[in-house]
C-alpha cells in the first residue's frame, strides 16, 4: 500500500552530521548567502527533507533554479523515500559541491516527490560591497 507522505520540513544548512543514536546535527542553517563579485562558489550546500505521515517506497528529486525559475543550476540525485507505515519518518540529506552561481538574485529550491513538485523555496544570492578588513563582515540585505 502507498500513501503520500506529507514533506515536513526542508532546509538548507552547510554541513550535516549524524549522531550514533540516528539524530541528525544541523550546522550552519541559512536562506541568503553574499558575496562581493560573482561568479560566486559556494563550497557545500546541503538540503535536509524531512517526510512523514505516509507508507511505501517514493522517489525524491531536489533542484536548483535560477534566477528566471525556468533555468535549472543543479538537480540532485533521485533519493529513495522509504516508510514502513505512517508513524516513521524519512530524513534525506543531500550534499552539492562547489555550487557556482553566476550572478546575485533569488534562486529556487524545488523539492520533487515521484516528479510532484512539493515544495518551493527562496535562496537569496546577494552582492556585497567589498570588504574592509577592519570591518565586521555584512549580512545579505534584508528581504522585501
Amino acid at each position: 500500500m502507498n500513501v503520500q507522505p506529507d514533506l515536513q520540513s526542508s532546509l538548507l544548512c552547510d554541513d550535516v552530521r549524524q549522531e550514533r543514536n540516528g539524530k541528525f546535527i544541523l550546522i550552519g542553517l541559512f536562506d541568503a548567502v553574499a558575496s562581493p563579485k560573482f561568479p560566486l562558489r559556494y563550497p557545500r550546500l546541503c538540503t535536509v527533507n524531512r517526510w512523514c505521515s505516509g507508507e511505501g517506497k517514493f522517489m525524491q528529486t531536489t533542484k536548483v533554479l535560477k534566477p528566471d525559475r525556468q533555468s535549472v543550476l543543479l538537480q540532485g540525485k533521485t533519493i529513495p523515500v522509504r516508510l514502513k507505515d505512517e508513524f516513521a519518518t524519512a530524513t534525506n540529506v543531500e550534499l552539492f559541491l562547489n555550487v557556482e552561481f553566476d550572478q546575485p538574485g533569488t534562486y529556487w529550491i524545488e523539492i520533487y516527490l515521484e516528479d510532484r513538485l512539493r515544495l518551493s523555496y527562496p535562496l537569496r544570492v546577494a552582492q556585497v560591497q567589498q570588504q574592509n578588513p577592519n570591518q565586521p563582515p555584512q549580512s545579505p540585505p534584508p528581504m522585501a
